[in-house]
């Protein structure tokens, strides 16, 4: 991964309580993994930023060598990789997610 991809991925976990990287934007979603997650965030109503991962190859690979993690979504919170869609919904299957997002965990 180049120098410079690794540093704006850092920067956006940094300065974004919430970020997703995903296929596709909040408004269009570009497969269901992605679009899981989406509907699991706005279920706890708060406020995130969405990386499209389609839109930049280099962001696309980075990612995933950024986390080790082979796929795509990918959602951290205050700075640390949680996982993807199947992570996410077993947090809130389990009833985790919400405290997790709202930062009381």
């Amino acid at each position: 991964m180049s120098d410079a991809v690794h540093a704006k991925i850092r920067q956006d976990i940094e300065q974004n309580p919430i970020v997703l990287f995903m296929k596709g934007s909040k408004s269009f979603p570009q497969c269901g993994f992605s679009a899981q997650v989406l509907t699991l965030l706005a279920k706890y109503k708060v406020a995130f930023e969405t990386r499209n991962v389609l839109e930049d190859e280099a962001l696309r690979q980075g990612i995933k060598e950024f986390s080790s993690w082979p796929t795509v979504p990918q959602l951290y919170v205050r700075g640390k990789f949680v996982g993807g869609s199947d992570i996410v919904t077993d947090l809130d299957q389990k009833g985790e997610l919400e405290a997790l997002l709202k930062g009381t965990k």
